[in-house]
């Protein structure tokens, strides 16, 4: 168990936490969630031991090992793959590089001995002989093949290093985990993989992560930090999030009957135990939410951006059609002979492990970039909006939000731009920043405002959820369900794909899988696998 008495951490007149008073028990998952710059991270860091609170103590079961997610990419370079993952149980390792030094002595002593056989028992007890193949099984259900295991870090792509560290976490069952975005670079298989692991382990997970399936599968608490304070709710996201949108509904419903309120809150926390997941954390998560009363629900402060995309006119029935199209980019072919056709409320979900495909397709798509082969054309009654994946190029001079919005708006007056950026909560000042000096999150919500103010009735959206917020990501999502266009997007987030898509078209080497189903529908139908092995090969 980890738990914390008091904890405040300040900078200058800034307090982050005040009076944290919180506990974290074995056999349950903690998403902890918070407004970008709340201090998700930092929190972390403090029950870690890597930052010291301004007050306050943090309180470990002793005996009991806390294991970290590591961010720093670049501290193992010099290591092998697999000792890096058996590093993460620190005591075993010195154990391992203690019995070998003494083993290698020439004047092996009767000391020597007596010292090898203590350790050998107490690598025995941590279940040292199984530690090379636990730890070579990590790293193969994350995706690092066998012929890496032997390979120094620093030969190791950024993607493959973030896994290796993941492992290293997941070493040796430690009875305390923290994890700060553990899914990032996850494939899809690995990702789910994970989630099974989290929903057996018998320990303390603490998770910091803006992929809400991945917290609604495997969280049994939301903790929340809200207004300087961590306020703990029992279920996982989409419970926490429709309950305090419900408690802000009826809050502003200030004239409404106090008896209707409860019955509508009754009947919501019901719905809930009903559903409360499908993790194997079900049952007991199930009847601590049927212990809630109605003062545990309370409203967020959280700030929620209002996106909502508009099309200026109806498009006709074909709006986009790709024949045979091919593309090699440095000697890599992305594209091999692509055709299909976009219809009329096409919402699609382009998948795939080849990302700088998908990306190329719409560079071609969009007139950026030129095919080696085959041509596309678009209806005539489209428009299109483009979210690329890099929009750095958008961003590269010094003006106002105000005067870079107006670039996009044929309404010039400031009064109309400001409501509009008010909306992407950019209000008051904010509003006078310099657009070369926005954080990733700030100039994602920029394009959406300029993509919103074009009335396309077609999207293209690659990658839209990287660097944003829950928050956002939430809007985002509820914007694109609304929306009455069509679409075409990427995304690795699964809910985002399981809520919008109607349509998946998976992009291989050799050709493509084009499926008018859910996303769900998609991972679960038995045909596809066999027709993805028959393109890969």
């Amino acid at each position: 168990m980890i738990s914390t008495s008091n904890i405040s951490l300040r900078y200058g007149s800034r307090a982050l936490f005040e009076d944290v008073n919180i506990k974290f028990t074995p056999g349950n998952c903690y998403g902890l969630i918070g407004a970008n710059g709340a201090g998700k991270s930092t929190f972390l860091k403090i029950l870690s031991g890597e930052i010291e609170p301004t007050s306050g103590e943090v309180h470990v079961t002793p005996g009991e090992r806390i294991a970290v997610l590591k961010q720093n990419h670049f501290e193992y370079d010099e290591v092998e793959v697999l000792k890096t993952v058996i590093m993460g149980h620190a005591r075993l390792f010195e154990i391992m590089e203690e019995k070998d030094a003494i083993y290698a002595k020439p004047d092996f002593s009767e000391e020597d001995g007596m010292k090898a056989a203590e350790l050998e028992g107490e690598f025995q007890e941590l279940n040292g002989w199984e530690a090379e193949s636990d730890a070579a099984e990590l790293l193969i259900n994350l995706g690092i093949p066998r012929d890496l295991h032997d390979q120094k870090m620093k030969e190791l792509s950024g993607n493959e290093k973030v896994r290796v560290l993941l492992a290293q976490a997941l070493f040796g069952n430690p009875h305390i985990l923290l994890l700060d975005e553990p899914t990032n670079h996850l494939n899809l298989e690995a990702i789910r993989w994970l989630e099974n692991f989290l929903a057996d382990y018998e320990g303390t997970v603490i998770v910091v992560s803006h992929d809400r399936h991945f917290l609604n599968q495997v969280c049994t608490h939301i903790a929340d930090i809200d207004f300087g304070k961590i306020q703990m709710y029992v279920g996982n996201y989409d419970f926490w999030y429709e309950s305090s949108q419900l408690a802000l509904k009826l809050a502003k419903e200030a004239n409404k009957k106090a008896e209707e309120k409860k019955k509508e809150l009754e009947a919501f926390i019901q719905r809930f135990s009903a559903n409360a997941s499908k993790s194997k954390q079900a049952t007991s998560r199930k009847k601590m939410l049927e212990k809630l009363t109605i003062e545990d629900i309370k409203p967020s402060s959280r700030k929620y951006p209002y996106i909502h995309f508009k099309p200026e006119r109806e498009a006709g029935k074909q709006l986009l059609t790709v024949e045979g199209i091919s593309k090699t980019i440095d000697g890599e072919k992305l594209l091999n002979n692509i055709s299909f056709v976009v219809n009329k409320g096409d919402k699609i979900a382009l998948v795939g492990p080849y990302g700088n495909a998908k990306t190329a397709l719409f560079q071609i798509l969009m007139g950026e970039m030129e095919p080696d082969e085959g041509t596309y054309s678009w209806g005539v009654t489209t428009s299109q909006a483009y979210f690329p994946k890099d929009n750095s190029s958008y961003f590269q001079n010094d003006l106002s939000l105000i005067d870079w919005l107006r670039q996009y708006s044929k309404d010039q007056d400031e009064s109309f731009i400001r409501g509009f950026l008010g909306r992407m909560l950019f209000s008051g000042e904010e509003a006078l920043k310099k657009s070369s000096v926005l954080s990733g999150g700030e100039k994602v919500r920029c394009m959406f405002s300029k993509m919103m103010l074009s009335g396309a009735n077609v999207l293209l959206l690659d990658e839209p959820t990287n660097h944003l917020d829950l928050e956002s990501i939430t809007a985002l999502n509820n914007g694109l369900i609304d929306f009455d266009g069509t679409m075409l997007f990427v995304s690795h987030d699964h809910q985002f794909l399981q809520t919008i898509a109607n349509r998946i078209i998976e992009i291989t080497p050799n050709g493509i899988i084009d499926k008018q189903i859910s996303y769900d529908e998609y991972l679960e139908h038995p045909d596809i696998q066999k027709q993805r092995e028959q393109l890969i090969g």
